[in-house]
């Protein structure tokens, strides 16, 4: 860093993307891509006509996105908000709601962290209980800004709809944020709740089920209230913050109902297969409602399993923190990915055994 770099910034830790090594080519199982490419549909909506009008702002309001986001999930236009990812719209909810300090989960996304630090909002880590379960009771009466994700990262455990409420009612003066990243691959979705509670906000990306990762697209549904909130920080840092492009790929992805069906049962059916091909060979591994799965074998350290795999062309993620070190984290990829993965496993454990 240079000495211009302010020490409020030099000093917090961002946070760590998933490689993306250029080395060789590798099977990439490492940050819950999806392995099948965006609807057809999506093709042929980012026409010749849409490229030329590049020289175009955006439509700062995402108004055509809204009214199919709102047609597909049974909301209103301005019971929701468009982001460029879902991130950028988990940056916006710690800055307008997190004066009172915030709460997540101590195994979760390492984005809150980063997120909380970098917004300066007092982080209340609550630790998950045994087998990485998160206790809703853990989270009544706090009374601040409350982020969830669930299905949760990097556990792939998922709480029911009506545990949510819970704790949305039990934190009045608090906002409830459920992250639902990779609620496509098999939970509950809380977008039902969504204008029951006057504190509940959804967020979801169309990075997952929606295979459109690069385009980086997400959406926030909550109380119109909330909505304005968010709104209000968007304007005044990025209020073209979704392209032309990303819009118009976002609304043919959504009208495309049986494509987006048949990939997410596909990657269950993957995962499933997956699961039970692991645990045969002794490893435990977590009940998973994601496109990825969390396994441990008691043969063998994540650390050591991660790098034995890459040394054989094949990237999953490794989170060295204490709880987690024995795990690694293993996307759902296609079914020829996963045969190369488990082929691979395979081999190091016959190694660690002979």
């Amino acid at each position: 860093m240079s000495r211009f770099m302010g020490a409020r910034y030099s000093l917090f830790d961002a946070y760590t993307p998933g490689e993306q090594p250029q080395d060789r080519q590798y099977i990439k199982l490492n940050t819950n891509e999806s392995p099948y490419p965006p609807s057809p549909k999506v093709r042929q909506a980012l026409d010749a006509g849409e490229i030329e009008d590049q020289r175009l702002y955006p439509d700062p309001e995402c108004t055509a996105l809204r009214a199919k986001l709102a047609q597909v999930y049974d909301l209103q236009p301005d019971q929701l908000l468009c982001g460029n990812g879902s991130d950028e719209l988990l940056s916006f909810a710690f800055m307008a709601w997190g004066s009172r300090g915030a709460a997540f989960a101590d195994v979760s996304y390492g984005l809150y962290r980063v997120l909380a630090d970098l917004h300066q909002v007092k982080a209340h880590i609550v630790p998950l209980r045994e087998g990485f379960v998160l206790d809703d009771r853990d989270y009544l009466g706090l009374n601040r800004l409350i982020v969830i994700a669930n299905p949760n990262a990097p556990t792939g455990l998922a709480l029911k709809p009506r545990q949510l409420a819970l704790i949305a009612e039990q934190n009045p003066d608090g906002v409830v944020l459920v992250d639902e990243a990779y609620v496509d691959f098999g939970a509950e979705s809380c977008l039902p709740l969504v204008g029951r509670y006057d504190n509940l906000c959804v967020v979801q990306t169309f990075s997952k089920s929606r295979s459109l990762a690069g385009a980086r697209l997400g959406f926030a549904a909550g109380p119109a209230e909330l909505m304005r909130d968010l709104k209000k920080i968007k304007n005044a840092i990025n209020p073209y913050n979704v392209s032309r492009l990303t819009q118009r790929g976002g609304i043919a992805s959504l009208e495309d109902a049986d494509y987006f069906l048949l990939n997410t049962r596909a990657i269950m059916q993957t995962r499933e297969n997956t699961a039970r091909s692991l645990t045969a060979m002794g490893f435990e591994v977590l009940p998973s409602r994601t496109n990825f799965l969390f396994a441990r074998h008691p043969g063998i350290g994540g650390a050591a399993l991660y790098m034995a795999l890459k040394k054989r062309g094949v990237l999953v993620r490794h989170f060295g923190a204490e709880r987690t070190k024995d795990y690694v984290r293993i996307t759902v990829g296609s079914q020829e990915q996963m045969a190369a993965l488990l082929d691979g496993v395979r081999a190091i454990m016959g190694g660690i055994r002979a």
